[in-house]
């Protein structure tokens, strides 16, 4: 009864039933050195994922079309459905700091940052697209896992860069 119950739920609202909550995600830490991405809850690792990152990997993003991905801490903060690689979760890029920086070096600091899947003709890559570092300073993966990461990671998880 309790599994009918769950499952009317989410078929009326969208709504998680509860006991599928307990698997969400916490926290993302990304490490950018190892193309790595983690989904956590409570310190314990759920899944791993290798990841594509900006063209240029090495250091924070400092300016808007510096192609490099941010290091720091952010908050997946949206989600686009129709996004033009498949699906995108935004990353909440530029944060204070990032914007002192760029005032001081009067720079403008970018956004749009997202963790993506495969633009449209791209999807029969699957893991392969980590190969290389190919994005514009974006997190990339697969189709198939960006649908995983879309039920794992609810809006407001904080996501951790790190070099």
């Amino acid at each position: 009864m309790v599994f009918f119950t769950s499952l009317l739920c989410f078929l009326l609202v969208g709504a998680t039933p509860a006991h599928a909550k307990l698997q969400q995600a916490d926290k993302v830490v990304v490490l950018k050195s190892q193309r790595r991405m983690i989904l956590l809850r409570n310190g314990q690792s759920l899944k791993t994922y290798q990841v594509a990152l900006g063209r240029q990997p090495l250091g924070p993003k400092c300016h808007l079309g510096d192609c490099r991905t941010p290091e720091g801490t952010y908050f997946l903060d949206r989600r686009n459905e129709n996004s033009r690689f498949y699906r995108s979760i935004h990353i909440s890029y530029p944060n204070r700091a990032d914007l002192a920086r760029a005032r001081k070096n009067r720079i403008n600091p970018g956004s749009a940052i997202m963790i993506h899947g495969l633009a449209k003709g791209f999807e029969d890559l699957s893991t392969a697209h980590t190969a290389v570092n190919w994005t514009k300073g974006c997190i990339a993966v697969s189709n198939a896992e960006m649908d995983e990461i879309w039920r794992l990671v609810p809006d407001g998880t904080p996501i951790e860069i790190k070099p």
